[in-house]
């Protein structure tokens, strides 16, 4: 499946022995991991049960790490989660390969019901960092801790401050 080569790249973006013992942003993921593939199941006593289950762990791992990866939400393989707590995905938000969360991650929309961002691959958010509304950040781009994105942001580049702005870019590799 799909899923497990995602969850396979990012056991591997944590780089340790028994991530599960040392680092709780991982139950998140392989909870979000988990409930992609109950998605992906045929209708039927099996797929109910499993979703039961995958919304009660939903909650306990929510309010335990603070994480909340909603399974409805499109992320890439290789997400790396460093120091959990306060990091909130919005359900319709689309996030590329090999991004990396930081403590207090915000990714949601301005209003309800309206337009997500759209992140792009290789992605790295500082703590605090809000990306708010339907704004697309680029491939190897860097938003800084405590910024508030509210546009785009291209490719390779560095966002920073509230509001963001862009302060360098960088070639791409």
């Amino acid at each position: 499946m799909a899923d497990d080569a995602d969850w396979a790249a990012d056991l591997d973006r944590y780089g340790m022995r028994r991530p599960f013992l040392k680092e709780q942003s991982i139950w998140a993921v392989w909870l979000y991991r988990r409930g992609r593939r109950l998605d992906r199941r045929p209708p039927g006593l099996g797929r109910k049960l499993g979703l039961a289950v995958y919304w009660g762990l939903f909650r306990v791992i929510e309010t335990v790490t603070g994480v909340s990866l909603p399974k409805s939400a499109t992320i890439g393989p290789g997400l790396r989660v460093w120091h959990f707590g306060n990091i909130f995905v919005h359900p319709d938000t689309v996030i590329g390969a090999r991004c990396t969360l930081r403590q207090g991650v915000t990714i949601g929309n301005r209003h309800a019901g309206g337009p997500t961002p759209v992140i792009g691959d290789d992605v790295e958010f500082g703590a605090y960092a809000q990306v708010i509304g339907g704004v697309r950040i680029g491939n190897n781009a860097r938003i800084g801790a405590m910024s508030v994105v509210l546009c785009d942001v291209p490719d390779g580049a560095t966002a920073v401050g509230a509001p963001a702005r862009i302060i360098a870019a960088r070639e791409a590799a």
